[in-house]
C-alpha cells in the first residue's frame, strides 16, 4: 500500500499544449486517516474553472440496520485499478488534475473512507467526471468492505 504520489504514464497532454503535466496528480489506497485538504490541493491547477470533489464517509446504518464499524481491504491490483479507471476518466473529459485516495484497515462511523477530486475547465465537466470516477472506483476496484451490525451480525460487501 502506497499513500505518495504516483505519475502516470499515460503521457496524455491536453490540446494546444506542449509537455502538458500529468492531470494524475495523487493516487493512493492508505491505512491512515484521508484528508479532504490534500485531495482538493493536488487538484488545483490555474486553468481550472471548476473543481468537483466527493468524500465518502461511514454511515451509521446499511439495508435499515445499524452498523457500528467497518473493515475496507484490498486487493494488491487494487493501485492499478485505479490507475486505469483515472486514465479512462481522462481520456473521456477535459480533465486538468485527477486524485483519488481511499482507505483501508478498521474504521469507525463518520470516518472518511474515500476522497476523490477532479478539476476541468468548466464545472459541469468537473461533476460529470468526478461522477464517473467515484461511481467507477466503487464498482471495479478490488476493494471489499466488512461490515459489523449493532445486533452482532455482520457481512462482506463487494467481495
Amino acid at each position: 500500500m502506497s499513500g505518495t504520489h504516483t505519475p502516470s504514464s499515460s503521457g496524455r497532454e491536453h490540446p494546444g499544449e506542449q509537455g502538458a503535466a500529468d492531470p494524475i496528480r495523487l493516487l493512493a489506497i492508505r491505512e491512515t486517516p484521508l484528508s479532504v485538504d490534500e485531495v482538493f490541493a493536488a487538484v488545483g491547477d490555474d486553468a481550472a474553472g471548476g473543481t468537483a470533489l466527493f468524500v465518502g464517509t461511514v454511515r451509521s446504518h446499511d439495508g435499515g440496520a445499524d452498523v457500528d464499524g467497518l473493515g475496507y481491504s484490498s486487493h494488491p491490483s487494487a493501485e492499478a485499478e485505479m490507475r486505469r479507471i483515472a486514465e479512462k476518466v481522462i481520456a473521456d473529459f477535459p480533465v486538468r488534475a485527477l486524485a483519488a485516495v481511499h482507505r483501508v484497515g478498521e474504521l469507525a462511523i463518520g470516518d472518511l473512507a474515500v476522497v476523490v477530486a477532479v478539476s476541468c475547465p468548466h464545472r459541469g465537466e468537473a461533476f460529470e467526471a468526478c461522477r464517473k470516477l467515484i461511481d467507477d472506483l466503487k464498482h471495479q476496484v478490488p476493494i471489499w468492505k466488512h461490515q459489523t451490525f449493532s445486533d452482532g451480525t455482520e457481512e462482506w460487501v463487494g467481495a
